[in-house]
């Protein structure tokens, strides 16, 4: 068959593409399109299973219809300049050979085993600074190409040791803080740099990081990942070095390379992940934080966030209810938003309409109209929920509480019939009361508003690797006012430590503490009773809390002493 130019076939019905290639006639392809009527999949699927096409003539027509030449790369000696080029994570990754590399206009040709892995060519873009161009391959060839080319790991260690050796960046080392915007801008496209926050980036990644820090001082910039809510560090970097780093996020992020006394935030999207960026000047350069976010790795559905059968009865009520305010209360980095977003979930429907105002959105779902707050534009929380009662709305979300006027325009939404759910920063659910009439809240309001308040914590899990029994001493019973009798004919873990977790831990769950009002408890509210008394009331009406339920997780030898310490406070 001839070689068909790409672009002419690009866009067309695959079914013609096929015909015009010779793989198969206009009676097979109407005989699988009578089918796929019958069973509604995929066409190149039907033509395979009907015999009239193979797996890889239906990629090659794929590929076509997408715009992309399939080659044989059978036999073909690769460049060694195009196989340095992409750090061999970076090949796995993404299931791409480069195959040719031109170092000074950076246009690098890649082998992909699919038409659709659109995000490889995206994220070597944006993240390498690569024009790219693709064509797609035989996947048992691509595969052992990377089999034989990028088997081994690159060492953060030995990318740090070769990182500043060439003249932009020797350039930084030799000057202060006036530096020329064209020496930034050169030192932030070097590949050093490129490649090392790309392995940076990558680690991050694959250890399911929620945050990684660069954070400056005044010898070296310190490179941090935190892990199930505790920081790592990754590895020193030599000072010089520190902006040449920041800058290469600001570029990814669309950010200003030129601005380094103001705060800035952007996002980055790699791996199919979404990196929240946040630029910070400190008194020895810039700090900068990214955020991971990952829906594959967090779960978004009620059922899925760790609520006990009994604490799932009374949230799955809870969030049913026709109006009112459910306040979910914690620190941060305490699973909040994903509590709220798993309850939106819930609720969204096609008979529901639910508005949200996040700062910021970290998480895009269909069906749910999100708004993100721009303290610029004075669109401030207080701001859009205004706006959200001419909208017409059943559910809505507040991002977080943090002073009166938002305070009162939720209470205003919940008095009108509507839903309204929001976060606050307590340490636990009976002192949200007080934390809102600090803000200037009538406890009148709230007794008729407020339906339930969630507090909940993160602790981490003991890796089920190398968890092993251990018998607690004296000292740590008493830091949770327990007595050797308290556990006796109960199993208690904890984790040796190995290679498939970070010192003994492995995940987290979440403990949850709920306390649903009651007209006991809005008596007592309404009185501007103690926060004590409110806790002693709700206790005796059942709620649960936080410790109690570190206890539970304790004893069920899914978390340690030691967690449940740092995270709980002793009940009254």
């Amino acid at each position: 068959m001839a070689k068909i130019d790409p672009k002419v076939l690009k866009g067309e019905r695959l079914g013609r593409i096929l015909r015009r290639m010779g793989r198969c006639t206009r009676e097979q392809v109407y005989e699988a399109l009578h089918l796929q009527k019958e069973r509604k999949e995929q066409l190149g699927a039907l033509l395979i299973e009907l015999g009239h096409c193979t797996d890889v003539q239906i990629t090659e027509a794929l590929s076509l219809q997408r715009g992309f030449q399939m080659v044989n790369l059978e036999g073909r000696t690769i460049d060694p300049e195009a196989l340095a080029a992409i750090p061999p994570e970076t090949a796995r990754a993404y299931s791409v050979v480069p195959l040719k590399y031109d170092e000074g206009s950076r246009r690098i040709l890649i082998a992909m085993k699919s038409p659709d892995n659109f995000r490889a060519i995206d994220d070597l873009s944006q993240l390498m600074d690569f024009k790219v161009q693709a064509v797609v391959a035989d996947p048992a060839q691509v595969d052992a190409l990377i089999k034989e080319h990028f088997s081994g790991a690159t060492d953060l260690g030995e990318v740090l040791a070769r990182a500043g050796d060439s003249d932009a960046l020797d350039t930084l080392s030799s000057r202060g803080e006036s530096i020329d915007l064209g020496v930034i801008e050169q030192a932030a496209g070097d590949n050093q740099i490129i490649e090392l926050l790309d392995l940076v980036l990558r680690i991050g990644i694959q250890e399911q990081a929620s945050d990684i820090h660069f954070e400056p001082f005044e010898d070296q910039l310190r490179i941090r990942q935190r892990i199930d809510g505790v920081l790592y560090e990754m590895a020193p970097v030599r000072k010089h070095l520190a902006m040449a780093i920041i800058s290469r996020i600001k570029v990814m992020a669309d950010l200003d390379i030129a601005e380094r006394r103001l705060p800035q935030d952007g996002r980055i999207a790699m791996m199919g992940r979404d990196l929240r960026v946040s630029i910070l000047p400190t008194m020895f350069g810039e700090s900068g934080v990214l955020r991971i976010l990952d829906r594959d790795v967090v779960s978004l559905e009620l059922e899925n966030i760790g609520l006990r059968d009994d604490d799932f009865q009374q949230v799955d009520s809870i969030i049913r209810r026709p109006n009112g305010i459910v306040v979910v209360t914690g620190p941060t980095g305490s699973g909040k938003t994903t509590t709220l977003y798993a309850a939106l979930t819930a609720l969204n429907d096609a008979e529901t309409k639910i508005l949200t105002a996040e700062n910021p959105v970290e998480y895009d779902i269909d069906g749910l109209i999100q708004c993100q707050v721009n303290t610029e534009q004075n669109l401030t929380f207080a701001a859009l929920l205004r706006s959200f009662l001419r909208q017409d709305p059943d559910v809505i979300l507040v991002g977080e509480i943090r002073d009166l006027e938002t305070a009162q325009i939720a209470i205003q939404a919940s008095l009108t019939g509507h839903l309204v759910f929001a976060t606050l920063h307590t340490n636990d659910a009976p002192s949200t009361m007080l934390r809102l009439t600090d803000l200037g809240v009538e406890s009148f309001l709230l007794t008729a508003t407020v339906e339930a308040i969630v507090a909940q914590r993160l602790v981490r899990k003991v890796c089920a690797k190398c968890k092993e029994e251990f018998t607690p001493s004296l000292e740590q019973l008493m830091e949770l006012q327990l007595k050797p009798e308290d556990i006796e004919g109960r199993t208690l873990y904890r984790g040796r430590g190995c290679d498939a977790c970070h010192g003994g831990y492995k995940g987290r769950m979440a403990l949850f503490e709920i306390m649903q009002m009651n007209d006991e408890i809005r008596e007592l509210v309404a009185g501007q009773a103690s926060t004590a008394l409110v806790r002693a009331e709700a206790r005796s009406h059942g709620m649960r809390t936080l410790r109690e339920s570190g206890l539970m997780a304790l004893y069920e030898g899914q978390t340690t002493i030691d967690e449940v310490v740092r995270e709980t406070i002793l009940d009254d």
